[in-house]
């Protein structure tokens, strides 16, 4: 039987910590949203491809911030709310259609009535199918061999960035923690936040000032038991330019400073690979079946017969209109057809599959091994952003179980039945502009940093101080004051700055996590505990339950260098 290679499909689901930090237009507005297009979904095409005899054999990224999010209470009952608004404000629409005064308020009508419908199926899904619980019925599909679900750091906190090692320690840990108490098993994979990554270097102790060693990302993830993440292409490939990026953002005015070119290395994504020192495989993203999503300008979700994300009705607030095409102006968008979108998915889906199916019989031919075509994107593109996407997805997932020649596995199968047959060294990298840091640390969000930095000092002289800690009280403020750092390091506040997105928001946001922050170092340093400030913290910032402040720590533990130095190194 012909085997031409594996498809690996990863799907890095993430938002910043919205609970209790605004609805409209940043906070829970966003998570329920891409609760609503998304995350439910998803969840259905994943469960009628169960029922159709089909597990779709895909990677499921969840970092634990949002994990944390999607099986909060508070959260699960503002949902409900926020749904039943929008299916009051859709019947607004349902009774103000047709007007006669208004073009083509038949078909706006008939959209009216198609999105009452969708929203009452997504409500229903919600409370009845799921029972509230998400992250229960993604825990099923794994349970039930149809996914693999992946961690990441605690809050998405930028790991080169990061000041102390304890720091890389504790977003790690968190992150491993919460995804046994919400999944019952320990992760075997990670997408490590913004795909930044860098090798052991020397850096100066933010407290002392003194340069130390500090040993690679991959030496903290085989501590905590990690076989394998995910990295950009050009990590692996090197690339005869610096302006590496994937072709969608915003960025405005960034002092950008070019790295030097990284020569290509010869090395190619079409293969897993161990890191140098540590039993941690690595695995890259193939550029040429990525652009045909990622790209703004080639990609399928720009196609004209799909809705249109930015034009919204003045009344329901209700995205009526279609793209059109790349030119048009929001003014001059035609009116949506959900059947032609839909059709649309299935030649586009048919399209993406023969590509994979013939980039991987090329590349088989070519080396007389099967190959590898791994594809990670945001799931948050498919159906938040790109309405149609989730549909195209089942599609590609259907298809690509029947295509000959190709085996649809997830990250570990792949890595189970095709261990890697070579070492590698990866440089600093990232998806950002450059494929370095530039987008998290540039003279936007510069000054960000040493207030991290000094926060992540301040926890460490409490964690020393009060290593053995019992008083329950005292205890609970340490808990509170790490929770707190770990949401101060999340990499969406300076990414929102640099983009502009929602630069002020971002901004209060970074800021109250640090006041809050500061509030309760003081309470352990000068002995007076607020109970009524440790309250007002916890009621709003209450992730990660059974975290314990003691896990900020260094370990010096670190395992050493294990199989990968018997193999071949390029």
């Amino acid at each position: 039987m012909t085997d031409y290679g594996s498809f690996v499909l990863m799907l890095h689901s993430h938002l910043p910590f919205y609970r209790k930090a605004g609805m409209w237009p940043f906070g829970e507005e966003n998570l329920y949203d891409c609760m609503v297009e998304t995350y439910i979904p998803l969840l259905n095409a994943l469960n009628e491809l169960r029922e159709e005899g089909i597990k779709a054999g895909i990677t499921v990224g969840l970092t634990p911030i949002l994990t944390e999010q999607l099986a909060d209470e508070y959260l699960q009952e503002g949902f409900i709310k926020f749904v039943k608004g929008r299916i009051a404000v859709i019947d607004e629409d349902v009774e103000r259609y047709p007007d006669p005064q208004v073009p083509h308020s038949e078909h706006l009508g008939f959209l009216a009535g198609y999105y009452k419908h969708f929203y009452t199926q997504i409500l229903e899904n919600f409370t009845v199918k799921y029972q509230k619980n998400l992250v229960q019925a993604f825990k099923e599909l794994q349970d039930d061999g149809c996914i693999e679900i992946t961690t990441s750091g605690a809050t998405h906190g930028f790991l080169p960035l990061l000041g102390t090692d304890e720091s890389i320690q504790a977003q790690i840990k968190v992150g491993v923690e919460s995804y046994k108490r919400h999944f019952g098993r320990a992760p075997k994979g990670i997408w490590l936040p913004e795909c930044a990554y860098r090798p052991a270097q020397e850096h100066a102790d933010p407290e002392t000032g003194k340069p130390t060693l500090r040993p690679a990302i991959e030496a903290f993830l085989c501590e905590h038991g990690l076989k394998h993440f995910f990295t950009e292409y050009h990590a692996i490939e090197g690339s005869a330019t610096s302006d590496i990026r994937r072709d969608f953002g915003v960025y405005r005015d960034i002092q950008y400073i070019p790295l030097p070119n990284r020569g290509e290395t010869g090395l190619t994504t079409h293969e897993a690979y161990w890191l140098k020192d540590y039993p941690v495989a690595v695995i890259g993203r193939n550029n040429r079946a990525s652009f045909q999503v990622w790209s703004a300008a080639h990609g399928y979700p720009g196609d004209g017969l799909y809705r249109e994300f930015h034009r919204k009705d003045a009344n329901s607030g209700m995205k009526y209109w279609r793209l059109t095409s790349k030119d048009a102006e929001l003014g001059d968008k035609m009116l949506y057809d959900p059947l032609l979108a839909q059709n649309q998915t299935k030649m586009h889906a048919d399209h993406f599959v023969s590509l994979v199916h013939d980039i991987l019989k090329e590349q088989s031919q070519k080396t007389g091994e099967p190959s590898l075509v791994m594809v990670s994107f945001d799931t948050e593109l498919y159906g938040h952003w790109w309405f149609e996407g989730t549909t195209w997805l089942k599609h590609v997932i259907k298809m690509l179980h029947g295509c000959e020649g190709v085996s649809v596995e997830t990250s570990s199968q792949y890595l189970e039945n095709h261990p890697p047959q070579q070492a590698i060294e990866l440089p600093e990298s990232t998806w950002g502009q450059g494929g370095h840091y530039w987008v998290w640390h540039n003279q936007h969000t510069a000054w960000m940093w040493p207030v991290i930095h000094q926060s992540e000092v301040r926890m460490r002289k409490l964690v020393q101080q009060f290593a053995n800690e019992s008083d329950p009280l005292k205890v609970e403020v340490l808990n509170q004051a790490l929770r707190e750092l770990l949401l101060l390091q999340s990499s969406d506040w300076p990414f929102l700055v640099t983009t502009f997105q929602a630069k002020d928001y971002a901004v209060e946001r970074f800021e109250k996590h640090v006041e809050f922050f500061n509030e309760l170092c003081e309470m352990m340093e000068t002995g007076k505990i607020d109970t009524q400030k440790l309250a007002a913290s916890e009621d709003v910032d209450n992730p990660f339950p059974n975290l314990d402040y003691r896990w900020f720590n260094n370990s010096n533990s670190l395992p050493p260098a294990s199989i990968t130095s018997t193999l071949q190194t390029v």
